[in-house]
């Protein structure tokens, strides 16, 4: 008993969003600890870790044949097991650096927010990667249902509460009541999705071929699913297909609009599925408080409008949308109830 109260008194506890496009980790009672990309890069050859987080992303697309950079993350879920182990040993080992000498002796424990459509199989992988990065106890909870919470929606209300969660690699839907999930929908489409399209839109349009973080930069400055005020142009440079020089090219914020006319219309089917299968007395609810849009995602200029105007109810944008998901694990690592051990 003694030696239980001793590991609940020193252990050090984790809230980790463990994104397709970033990671966020959570400290108990020092908040937000860390926010990276979920990159590595590695030496080719010996598997050498060379750089994790915003180090390694800025070396995409800019490396040498000996070395490559890793997303280990895809749709939510773990595409590689063993450069998702080395990323996660970083950032909890980071993320502990500031704790007591006396609490890094004991292994974390962790709660890791994963996609609610995932398999027992990818649960079972995301739980034997942080246990080999060197978490203790290992909780997952839902995303929606830490988004929901982190962006403070009264998810244990007898009453209808509906999140969606625009990741870098999936968007997950739910109307929430009771403290449980009612209605869900994950759909693998997210801010990656929305970068290839653009970088498939240059190459066809334009004969340009852009890089990864070249799209994701023309997605910030002039994405939108619904046309806004002030629209912009941008000089976008890369490589020209037919002469395989450089070439630059002035692009609109309708055009990119145009771009994203595959991946948008995917969010706002999963958005009006659920509330289709949504019980009426918890659609009642909706009409009243509407829908919370959180991840990156939600500030694609305009997703708000269009899902008002396809659903017919209020939508907000969360103040914190990027960390609206590591706020609600957070939260939720403050209720002791949740750990068994």
């Amino acid at each position: 008993m003694g030696m239980h109260f001793l590991t609940k008194l020193f252990s050090t506890y984790i809230g980790i969003d463990l994104g397709t496009a970033n990671c966020l980790i959570y400290v108990r009672d020092h908040g937000i600890m860390l926010a990276e990309p979920s990159v590595v890069a590695l030496k080719v050859n010996t598997r050498e870790v060379l750089a994790v987080g915003s180090e390694a992303k800025e070396m995409m697309g800019k490396t040498p044949t000996n070395i490559t950079t890793v997303r280990p993350m895809k749709d939510g879920v773990i595409a590689n097991f063993e450069v998702t182990e080395d990323m996660l040993r970083f950032f909890i080992q980071k993320a502990m650096r500031q704790q007591p000498w006396f609490k890094r002796l004991l292994h974390p424990r962790v709660l890791i927010a994963v996609p609610s459509g995932i398999t027992e199989v990818e649960n079972r992988a995301v739980k034997d990667s942080a246990k080999h990065a060197g978490a203790g106890e290992i909780i997952l909870v839902e995303e929606p249902m830490a988004a929901a919470v982190g962006v403070g929606l009264p998810v244990a209300e007898p009453s209808g509460s509906m999140i969606v969660d625009i990741g870098g690699g999936t968007t997950e839907v739910a109307v929430i009541s009771l403290s449980g999930i009612v209605e869900a929908k994950s759909v693998r489409v997210g801010g990656d999705a929305l970068d290839e399209a653009i970088t498939q839109y240059m190459r066809k349009n334009h004969n340009l071929l852009v890089g990864a973080l070249s799209a994701e930069r023309i997605k910030i400055k002039l994405g939108s699913a619904y046309p806004v005020k002030d629209e912009q142009t941008l000089d976008v440079r890369g490589l020209d297909i037919v002469s395989r020089g450089p070439k630059t090219v002035r692009i609109t914020a309708e055009e990119i609009r145009l771009a994203l006319q595959e991946p948008v219309p995917t969010i706002s089917d999963a958005v009006r599925g659920t509330i289709e299968h949504c019980p009426p007395d918890l659609l009642a609810d909706l009409v009243d408080r509407g829908i919370m849009l959180a991840g990156g995602g939600a500030m694609l200029a305009g997703l708000d409008k269009l899902l008002t105007e396809e659903t017919g109810l209020p939508v907000f944008v969360s103040d914190e949308p990027l960390n609206a998901v590591v706020k609600g694990a957070g939260i939720m690592l403050q209720e002791d109830s949740i750990w068994t051990a």
